[in-house]
């Protein structure tokens, strides 16, 4: 691509409103044919097909450019190259271009289709990803292996990756950069994988303390973080029963499907349905915000 430098890792988050509440998704820096540019990884788990993923990738570009835009330092906008990871069991068939969104995009003439605005996202299928391919950097690896197994049934099988994920971050020589991505790694284990037990996460914790030279500075923070997404999670159980009593009062009585749907969101999205509960006529409507 003409890369000039290594990407770098950016600090932006575009999944929620507030743009940096949760770790789903990565931003980084980079230089295609020596101009700035960024990858965008949007790491949702589609392990369904979401029809609107690139809508939503499209609203995520957008709020990067328009953070771009007020630097008065800047007059162009950023390249952005978006990468949807996916693991689910299928086949992706939901489409990976703009226009499949569009009705009668196709039937339009070619002269004005070049009118209408569209793009294309790579997507890679996760599920593919073998742990002996050791020609990728040792980050990209550890992002691979860990979306690929994170929601895996075999607890001791997730147990494993986290384990391997945290034995490759020792490979990296800036050791600074190295605790970074593991505190990353660790605020997107907790938010993602509801089944690891307290010991289990200590464990793990444990383990980190006696192999990284930051140690017990590095274990405190890693246990902070456990303790506080621990408090969130309760916050996030409070708000989804509240969810569910506006949807039963105002919409119609959800299903225990549509239920256990709700309690999995995080806290942003049972904020959204909230504050859209008076738009919301059908469950079909609520369902447009359930991931």
């Amino acid at each position: 691509m003409g890369e000039e430098r290594k990407p770098h890792r950016k600090k932006f988050r575009f999944i929620s409103h507030d743009l940096q509440e949760y770790f789903s998704d990565l931003l980084f820096q980079t230089k295609i044919h020596q101009k700035p540019a960024y990858v965008y990884f949007l790491f949702e788990h589609k392990s369904y097909h979401d029809y609107y993923t690139a809508l939503q990738l499209l609203r995520y570009m957008v709020e990067i450019w328009e953070i771009k835009r007020d630097n008065k330092e800047e007059n162009k906008l950023p390249i952005i190259m978006p990468i949807v990871l996916y693991h689910g069991d299928t086949d992706w068939y939901a489409g990976t271009s703009f226009h499949h969104l569009l009705e009668g995009y196709k039937d339009f003439p070619p002269n004005l289709q070049k009118y209408v605005p569209d793009y294309e996202f790579f997507l890679y299928d996760v599920s593919g990803y073998k742990d002996e391919n050791v020609q990728l950097n040792v980050f990209l690896r550890i992002i691979l292996m860990v979306f690929r197994d994170i929601r895996k049934k075999d607890i001791h099988a997730v147990v494993n990756t986290i384990y391997q994920a945290v034995d490759y971050l020792r490979q990296l020589q800036d050791q600074a950069r190295a605790t970074a991505y593991l505190k990353t790694l660790f605020y997107y284990i907790f938010r993602v994988q509801r089944h690891l037990t307290k010991k289990q996460f200590y464990d793990i914790i444990d383990h980190i303390g006696n192999t990284y030279q930051e140690g017990s500075e590095l274990t405190m923070t890693l246990a902070e973080i456990f303790r506080n997404e621990g408090k969130e999670e309760g916050r996030a159980e409070g708000i989804a029963n509240t969810t569910i009593r506006l949807i039963t009062k105002f919409v119609a009585p959800p299903s225990e499907d549509i239920k256990k749907k709700i309690h999995e969101q995080e806290i942003s999205t049972l904020e959204a349905i909230i504050d859209h509960i008076d738009e919301l006529e059908t469950i079909e409507d609520v369902k447009q915000y359930l991931k």
